[in-house]
C-alpha cells in the first residue's frame, strides 16, 4: 500500500468517508436543536389582567361637608386599595362586588365637579371624569320644608316662599321650563316646571306653607290664607275653579292659626279651635264641592288638623272624614267608589294621640301607628320611637329625637331613601347619616331639613321635586340647590 502523505500542518489531509461523517454529524446536532426546541415547552407570559374601569356615581353630588352616601359602579372592582373623590379618600369603603362598592364622600374645599379615581392592587387604577359634584354651600337657609305630588315648597327665615318641580303648584310663571311626566293624559303629561327653586309671586311673605296634591297655600304672619296653583274641585278657595299660578286670597275672611293641604281640598284651623274646609271632602254634612271656606260639621274643637282630612281634638281624640270613612257612598270622588262620611267620625280603637299627619298619630310616649281609610290604627313595626311623623300616602317617614330619619311603606321611586326600591313593611334609616329637625313626604318623594336650613330629597325627580337642578330619580338624599 501506499503510504500517505503528511500535510505541512502534520495532518492527514480528509479524504471523502470522513467528510460525510462530519457533514453527517452536523446535520444531526442541527436537527436535534430543532427537535428540542419544538418538543420543549413554550414559556409564554400571561395575559396583563384587565384594568379597573369606573362608570358611574350615585348619586352624583352632595356638600362639601362630605358624608353623602354613594355607590360606584365599574368593572373589574377587585383587591381595591383606595377610592378618592377629587383626591379625598372615600369614607367607609365596601367592596361588594366586582361591579359596585359603596362609602361615603370625604369633606371638600372647593365646589365643583371632581374625579372619582378607584385603584386596584392587581388590576391598575380607572377614573370617572367630573362624575362626583360637590354643591356650593347653602346660602338660603330654610326655615321650613312642605311635599306636594310633583312640587315642593320651602320658606326662608324672612318668611319668603319658593317652590320647586311641577309649574302650576310653584306660585310663579316666569323663569320655567317645560317638562314631560309619565302616567299623565294626552295633552296634560307636558307642563312647565322648574328643577331648582323659584321665587312665589307677589311679594308676600309667610308664616308657614302646605303642599297639596298639586296646589299650595300659604298663612301669613297675620292669619290670612293664600292658595295657588290647580282648582279643579276649588282647593284654592276663592270661590272659582280657575287655575291660579300666583296666589290668590282665601276667600271668607276668615283668620286662620294653621293651614293644611290635602288632595283636592283645603283646611284651615283658627285660633279658637273651628275646622274649615274648601274643595271636596269638607265634612260640612254634605258631599257637594265647596269653593270658599265651610265650617266642618259637628261642633268639635280641634288641636290641629292634618290632610286626609282628620283632626285631633284638644284632647288627644282623632277624627277622620270623608273618602274611606262611614257607610255612605262618597260622590265628591268621581274616580273613586269609596264610602263616605259627610261629617267627622272617630278613629276607632281609642288611642290618645300627641300629634296627627295623613293617617298616622303620634302618641306622648312617641309610639307610631298608622290605618287604612275607615279602619282601626296599628302599631308601625320596630319598636322605635319618634318625636315627629309624615304621611306622605304611600309611604311614611319618622324623626327620632336625635334627628335619625326612618321610612316605611313604597319605595318605587326610592321615596324611603335607603338606596334601594325595595318596599319595606317595617322603618329602615334613610341613608347619609344626615341628622334632621324635621321631615316632609311627598306623594312618592320626601325631604328633610337639618337644623342649620339646609335642605335635602330624595325619591321621585320626574318634574324636578327635589331641587337638585335634574330629573333623576334619587336613591338617598340630595341637597337642593339655592334659588
Amino acid at each position: 500500500m501506499a503510504r500517505q502523505s503528511v500535510s505541512r500542518e502534520g495532518r492527514l489531509p480528509l479524504g471523502c468517508p470522513d467528510l460525510l461523517l462530519v457533514v453527517g454529524a452536523l446535520l444531526c446536532a442541527v436537527l436535534v436543536a430543532t427537535c428540542s426546541e419544538k418538543t420543549s415547552p413554550t414559556s409564554a407570559s400571561a395575559p396583563p389582567p384587565s384594568p379597573v374601569t369606573v362608570d358611574s356615581v350615585s348619586p352624583n353630588n352632595g356638600p362639601l361637608a362630605g358624608g353623602t352616601a354613594v355607590t360606584v359602579t365599574g368593572t373589574n372592582l377587585v383587591n381595591v386599595t383606595a377610592v378618592t373623590i377629587g383626591g379625598g379618600a372615600l369614607h367607609n369603603l365596601s367592596v361588594g362586588s366586582s361591579t359596585q362598592l359603596t362609602g361615603q364622600t370625604p369633606a371638600s374645599t372647593s365646589s365643583g365637579a371632581k374625579d372619582v379615581v378607584v385603584t386596584s392592587s392587581s388590576n391598575g387604577s380607572g377614573t370617572c371624569p367630573g362624575c362626583f359634584t360637590y354643591n356650593p354651600a347653602v346660602t338660603v337657609a330654610w326655615t321650613s320644608l312642605t311635599a306636594g305630588n310633583v312640587h315642593t315648597c320651602g320658606l326662608t327665615g324672612s318668611g319668603v316662599a319658593y317652590c320647586w318641580g311641577e309649574g302650576g303648584p310653584l306660585g310663579t310663571d316666569t323663569g320655567l321650563e317645560w317638562c314631560t311626566l309619565t302616567g299623565r293624559p294626552i295633552g296634560y303629561s307636558v307642563v312647565p316646571c322648574s328643577y331648582v327653586p323659584v321665587a312665589v309671586a307677589g311679594g308676600l311673605t309667610f308664616a308657614s306653607l302646605t303642599a297639596g296634591y298639586d296646589h299650595t297655600c300659604g298663612l301669613t304672619s297675620g292669619g290670612a290664607a293664600y292658595c295657588w296653583g290647580d282648582n279643579n274641585y276649588g282647593d284654592l278657595g276663592d270661590g272659582s275653579t280657575a287655575q291660579r299660578l300666583t296666589p290668590v286670597a282665601v276667600a271668607g275672611g276668615l283668620s286662620f292659626a294653621s293651614l293644611t293641604a290635602g288632595s283636592n281640598h283645603t283646611c284651615g284651623l283658627t285660633s279658637a279651635g273651628a275646622a274649615y274646609c274648601w274643595g271636596t271632602n269638607v265634612g260640612d254634612g254634605s258631599f257637594a264641592t265647596r269653593l270658599t271656606p265651610v265650617a266642618v260639621a259637628g261642633g268639635l274643637t280641634f288641636a290641629s288638623l292634618t290632610a286626609g282630612a282628620c283632626g285631633l281634638t284638644t284632647g288627644g281624640a282623632a277624627y277622620c272624614w270623608g273618602a274611606g270613612w262611614g257607610t255612605s257612598t262618597c260622590t265628591a270622588y268621581p274616580f273613586y267608589a269609596y264610602p263616605c262620611s259627610a261629617v267627622p267620625v272617630a278613629v276607632p280603637g281609642g288611642l290618645t294621640f300627641a300629634s296627627l299627619t295623613g293617617n298616622c298619630g303620634l302618641t306622648s310616649g312617641g309610639a307610631a301607628y298608622c290605618w287604612g281609610n275607615g279602619s282601626a290604627p296599628v302599631a308601625v313595626a320596630g319598636g322605635l320611637t319618634f318625636a315627629s311623623l309624615t304621611d306622605g300616602g304611600t309611604h311614611a317617614c319618622g324623626l327620632t329625637g336625635a334627628g335619625a330619619a326612618y321610612c316605611w311603606g313604597d319605595n318605587t321611586y326610592g321615596e324611603l331613601g335607603d338606596s334601594s326600591t325595595t318596599n319595606r313593611p317595617a322603618p329602615v334609616a334613610v341613608a347619609g347619616g344626615h341628622t334632621f329637625a324635621s321631615l316632609t313626604a311627598g306623594f312618592d318623594h320626601t325631604c328633610g331639613l337639618t337644623s342649620g336650613g339646609a335642605a335635602y330629597c330624595w325619591g321621585n325627580n320626574e318634574g324636578g321635586a327635589l331641587g337638585d337642578g335634574s330629573t333623576t330619580n334619587r336613591l338617598t338624599p340630595v341637597l337642593v340647590l339655592s334659588p
